[in-house]
Order: structure tokens, then sequence, then C-alpha cells
């Protein structure tokens, strides 16, 4: 077991790891720490504690300092010059006719290091635009182009549901996130209704995946014979996934049918793959697979 603290920053949603010494720091407060990018303002989200070894990104880098007064004057100081540093490069950008949108701008604590994020349909050659923001910031300058998933995380939003998004609050890495998710979820597919607000899948149908197949595999498929329990054959017409019951078609005498529910446990059927027809795929669903695909593709062009 190992003493740690948990931090997190302002562009990323994920926690990292520091040995917080003998320190008295609490969860809430901020500290100053090393990090690849050099000296960082970082949030404390989760008080000292101790966890496996095996949990922990060896090596540990220990605390520098608690934030002071001072260091807090520091980072607002930072937030206010980011404002500005925004503008121009909005001016730079549109002065060098480059097809980019710019998101956000970070100073790293130290100053150091200003990074500027953006999105664009391809690749852009941003070599001048380098050179004119540091010849007027007097800086290291690095451009970092996202995806527009990370667009969303690093601006945020309220999503369908009426609550901030996920990726912006609490999401500490993107879980990839497939069509085969929804139909096991049996949701609608318009795209409308299972799309973020950055216009890709929402990555909460990760969220009850697991639950749904677990549930899927004990029910029989929408249009298999199935045998009730008081021995009446008949055929599968809705699901209750949640609940595990099936509304079923029996025959309940000559030329005599009536829809009845049962519990699926009460049911005898021999489960089958679902094979899906895909000459009669809904042209929402290849809309989805059309955004999925590109989603691929330029997940590949930011590796």
């Amino acid at each position: 077991m190992i003493k740690v603290i948990g931090v997190r920053f302002r562009q990323a949603g994920k926690v990292y790891y520091f040995d917080p010494l003998d320190l008295d720091i609490k969860q809430g407060g901020n500290v100053i720490v090393e990090t690849a990018r050099g000296v960082e303002f970082g949030y404390v989200v989760m008080g000292p504690r101790e966890i496996e070894d095996e949990k922990v990104v060896q090596p540990l880098k220990p605390v520098m300092r608690i934030a002071t007064p001072e260091d807090e004057m520091v980072e607002s100081n930072n937030r206010v010059k980011e404002k500005e540093a925004f503008k121009t490069c909005v001016q730079k950008i549109r002065a060098r006719n480059l097809e980019m949108k710019l998101i956000g701008c970070e100073y790293t604590f130290d100053g150091n290091k200003l990074l500027f994020y953006f999105t664009a349909d391809g690749r852009v050659d941003f070599r001048e635009l380098v050179k004119d923001l540091a010849s007027v910031f007097r800086t290291r300058i690095e451009l970092r182009q996202v995806g527009v998933r990370d667009e969303a995380k690093i601006l945020g939003g309220i999503g369908i549901c009426g609550r901030p998004l996920c990726c912006h609050s609490y999401m500490a890495d993107f879980a990839p996130v497939s069509i085969k998710m929804a139909k096991e979820q049996s949701l609608s597919l318009n795209p409308t209704k299972i799309s973020g607000v950055c216009g890709r899948l929402m990555c909460c149908l990760k969220n009850e995946e697991e639950a749904y197949e677990d549930l899927n595999s004990r029910l029989p498929g929408i249009g298999e014979h199935v045998i009730t329990k008081d021995g009446l054959k008949g055929t599968v017409q809705s699901l209750y996934v949640l609940k595990q019951k099936v509304r079923v078609l029996v025959e309940t005498g000559e030329d005599e049918r009536e829809l009845k529910d049962y519990d699926a446990a009460d049911l005898e059927f021999k489960p089958r793959k679902r094979k899906e027809n895909k000459e009669n795929e809904s042209s929402e669903l290849k809309e989805l697979e059309a955004l999925e695909r590109k989603e691929n593709r330029s997940r590949l062009d930011e590796d």
C-alpha cells in the first residue's frame, strides 16, 4: 500500500496521484505539483489515503507545496491573461485565413508554456501561426488539435438529460461507444435522440451496457416461439427487459389467440442469435453508422 492524494487540473478530467509527503493536505484544497508539462496548479479531489501499489504509475512525484494565497493569485492572473491570449489568437487565425476553430487556451502555472486547443476538419499547417503567437507572448507556444468530443469536454454544457456533460464533470477518458449498445438497450435509433451535444453517440450508452447484456441473455428474441408454464404455445411480441417480462401472443384454442404477459423464467425457449437484415436497416441507423465511422477516422488522425 502507498499513501497518495488525487489531483485534477483544469483541462483534464482525469485524476492524477501524487505523494503528499508529510503535508497537511485536505480534499478541496489546492497544491503546486510538477508534471510532464511543467509546474502546475492542481485541485485536490481526493484527500490522503492508501491504495494498492499497482494502481499508481511510477515514479510517484511528490507535492511541491500547498498552494499559498500568492499562488492562487498567480493562477487567477493566468486566467485573465488566457482571455486576452484567446482573442489575440482568433485575430491571428483570421489574418492567416486558417480553417480552424479555436476552443480554448491555457497557461501553465509557471507561465513557461501557452497551449491553444482547436478543432479542424483536416490537418492544418499552423507553423506560421505559432511564430506569430511566439512573437507576441514571448513564451513557448503549443497548438493542439482535438476532436469534437474533446471540444465538448473542454467547453462543457448541458446534456439532453438536463445534467452537466459527463465528460466535462467527472469522466477521465472516453470509453468506446457503439450503435450496438443503443440496440441492446432498445433505444430509438434516431440520431438526434442518442447523440450528445458533440454530435457523437452519447457516452452514457456505456453505463448500463453490461447490465442490459446480462438481462437480454435471459430473454427470448422478438418473434421467437415459446411454450408457457401452462403449456400454451405462442410467439414473442415484445419484451420488458428491466422487469424480465415477456408479452406473448398465445394460442388459446382453434383460431383463438390472446396477448398475455409472462415472467421470462416461466417460459421455455431456445436461445438463438438474432440475425440482422442489412437490407432492411433504416436510414437513421445508416446515418449513425456513418457518424461512428467518421469518429473512428478522427481518432486515427488525432493519434
